[in-house]
C-alpha cells in the first residue's frame, strides 16, 4: 500500500512539472512572438499596409490617401494628410532573413507600407530608441565628463562597457531572430540583420540611468525620488520603442532589463574596488588594452555578417581608450573632478552657463569627430595597404583581421582623447 502511495504521489509531481515546463515554453513563445509586437504596435497606431502581387509587379492597394515613398533607409518620408494621418513606405525587412531572390527578398514582398494614426505617440517612440542609439553613447557620458563630473562618465562608461559586450555576445550566442515582418512593421534598418535577443538598446540604457542614479548621490547633491522617476520612466519608454519601432519581441526586452539588472547587482559592491585599481594599479592600462583586444578577436563567430563584431569592437576600445585615459590623468594628477566638500551642488541653469556648457560641448564633440575620422582613414590605409586590397571594398573591410585592428584603433584614439585631451583643449581655449 506504501508503494503504491509512494508511486502515485511521484507520477502527480511528474505530471505536475510536465503541465508547468509546458506552460512555461507557451508563455516564452507567446513572449517572443511576431503578433504579440504586432498588436501593440496597431494599439500605438502604427499599421502594416501589404502590398499585393500582380503579374510579377508589386501592386499597392488603393486608397483616398497618397503613399509617400522612403528610400533612404534612415530618412523616413513623411506627408500630413487632411485627416491626419502619417504615411510612409518601408522596404521589407524580415528578421535575419537577406538572401535575395531575383532582387526580392525570399518569401515576402520587396516593400511594404506603414500607416502612423498616433503622431504622438510615433514621435515619442522614435525620440526614445534614440536614447539606444550611437549618437547618444558618443554625447551623453562626454557630457557628463566636460560639464559636470569625470568620475560619473568614468563609472558609465565601465558598466556600459560590459553590459554590451555581454549582450551582444549572447545575442550571437542563443541566435535568436527578431520579429518578422509581416505581421511586424520595421522602422529601423541596419540592425535587422542582427540577432534579437536579448535586447542591447534595452541593456545598455538601463544600465546607464540607474548606474547614474546609484553613483550620482555620493558626488552631487539632488532629490534621490526625482532621479529614480527619471530613470524609471526612460528605461520604460527606451523599452516600449524597441517593440514600437519592430525591432524586439517582449522576451527580447524583457531579458535585456533582467539580464542588465542582474549584472548591475553582482557587480555593485565592487564598482569601488574596481575604481581604484581601475586609477592606481600599475598593470591597469595594459589589462584595458590587451582585454579588451582579446575579447574583440575571439568574438563569437557567425555564418553570415553582421555588425556585431564591428559595434562590440567599438564598444571595447572606447572603454579601453577611457579607462587608459583616466589612469593617466591620475598619474598626472589632473582628474578634473569637482572641488570642494563632496556632494557639491548641482550647476545653476543660467545663460552664461548654458553658453559655456554648449561651447564645451560643440569644441569636445569636433575634437572626437576629427580623431574618428584622421584615425579612421589611417589605420584602413595601412591594414589595406598590408593585405593588398582597397580601402573602398567594403567586403575586404569586413574581414576580421581588417575591421577588428581598424576599429579598435580608431575608438581607442577617440576614447584617449576624450578623457586626456579635451579637457586639457578647454583650459587653452579659456572654456574650464
Amino acid at each position: 500500500m506504501r508503494s503504491v502511495l509512494v508511486c502515485t504521489c511521484l507520477f502527480s509531481y511528474t505530471s505536475y512539472a510536465t503541465i508547468e515546463r509546458v506552460a512555461m515554453l507557451k508563455l516564452l513563445k507567446y513572449l517572443h512572438g511576431s503578433e504579440l509586437v504586432a498588436k501593440f504596435q496597431r494599439a500605438c497606431g502604427l499599421f502594416l499596409i501589404e502590398a499585393a502581387h500582380q503579374n510579377g509587379n508589386w501592386v499597392h492597394p488603393p486608397r483616398k490617401t497618397p503613399l509617400i515613398d522612403a528610400e533612404a533607409p534612415h530618412q523616413l518620408a513623411r506627408l500630413r494628410c487632411g485627416n491626419g494621418h502619417v504615411i510612409t513606405n518601408e522596404k521589407d525587412s524580415n528578421s535575419n532573413d537577406k538572401h535575395k531572390e531575383n532582387g526580392y527578398s525570399v518569401g515576402v514582398s520587396s516593400r511594404r507600407q506603414y500607416e502612423v494614426r498616433n503622431r504622438l505617440l510615433y514621435f515619442l517612440f522614435l525620440v526614445s530608441a534614440g536614447l539606444g542609439h550611437e549618437v547618444f553613447y558618443i554625447t551623453f557620458p562626454p557630457c557628463l565628463h566636460w560639464n559636470l563630473d569625470p568620475f560619473l562618465c568614468r563609472r558609465l562608461v565601465n558598466i556600459w562597457t560590459m553590459v554590451m559586450y555581454i549582450g551582444q555576445a549572447l545575442k550571437d550566442v542563443l541566435k535568436l531572430p527578431r520579429p518578422l515582418s509581416p505581421p511586424v512593421v520595421k522602422l529601423e534598418k541596419r540592425v535587422d540583420a542582427e540577432y534579437g535577443l536579448p535586447s542591447t538598446h534595452v541593456m545598455a540604457t538601463t544600465a546607464i540611468f540607474f548606474t547614474l542614479l546609484l553613483s550620482a548621490p555620493s558626488r552631487v547633491q539632488f532629490q534621490f525620488e526625482v532621479g529614480l522617476l527619471v530613470a524609471v520612466v526612460l528605461s520604460v519608454l527606451v523599452c516600449l520603442s524597441r517593440l514600437y519601432t519592430g525591432m524586439h519581441s517582449a522576451l527580447d526586452v524583457i531579458c535585456g532589463a533582467l539580464i542588465s539588472a542582474t549584472l548591475m547587482l553582482v557587480t555593485y559592491p565592487y564598482w569601488e574596488t574596481f575604481d581604484r585599481l581601475q586609477l592606481t594599479s600599475p598593470l591597469s592600462p595594459i589589462g584595458a588594452l590587451v582585454l579588451a583586444l582579446f575579447l574583440s578577436y575571439t568574438y563569437p563567430e557567425l555564418d553570415h555578417y553582421t555588425t556585431t563584431r564591428g559595434d562590440t569592437t567599438t564598444i571595447l576600445g572606447v572603454g579601453a581608450g577611457c579607462s587608459v585615459g583616466y589612469w593617466v590623468n591620475e598619474r598626472l594628477g589632473e582628474t578634473f573632478e569637482p572641488q570642494g566638500v563632496l556632494p557639491v551642488p548641482l550647476p545653476a541653469l543660467t545663460l552664461g552657463g548654458l553658453a559655456l556648457a554648449s561651447s564645451r560641448f560643440v569644441v569636445g564633440v569636433v575634437a572626437l569627430v576629427a580623431t574618428r575620422q584622421i584615425m579612421k582613414t589611417a589605420s584602413l590605409w595601412v591594414l589595406c595597404s598590408w593585405y593588398g586590397v582597397s580601402v573602398k571594398d567594403i567586403d575586404a573591410r569586413r574581414r576580421k583581421e581588417i575591421e577588428v585592428p581598424y576599429k579598435f584603433t580608431t575608438y581607442t584614439s577617440i576614447g584617449l582623447v576624450h578623457s586626456i585631451l579635451v579637457n586639457r583643449l578647454f583650459i587653452v581655449l579659456g572654456l574650464l
